[in-house]
């Protein structure tokens, strides 16, 4: 159940830092966030973009809750 509210909230953190830097996704902080998530390269696939992207809202939604 955790992890569920956890999904959710973690997609509710994303939209928000998206939101705030005013859906500019080629901007500098995005650029920068991409590249020390993915330092060592993209996902071999789609699907671990998305859950590497899931996984990291959970851990947001964890850090913001402590």
């Amino acid at each position: 159940m955790w992890r569920l509210l956890d999904t959710i909230a973690g997609l509710w953190y994303q939209f928000w830092m998206v939101a705030r830097s005013g859906f500019r996704l080629r901007g500098n902080y995005w650029t920068w966030r991409f590249q020390t998530a993915f330092g060592r390269g993209l996902p071999s696939s789609k699907k671990e973009l998305v859950l590497g992207l899931l996984e990291y809202g959970r851990w947001v939604a964890r850090m913001r809750r402590l």
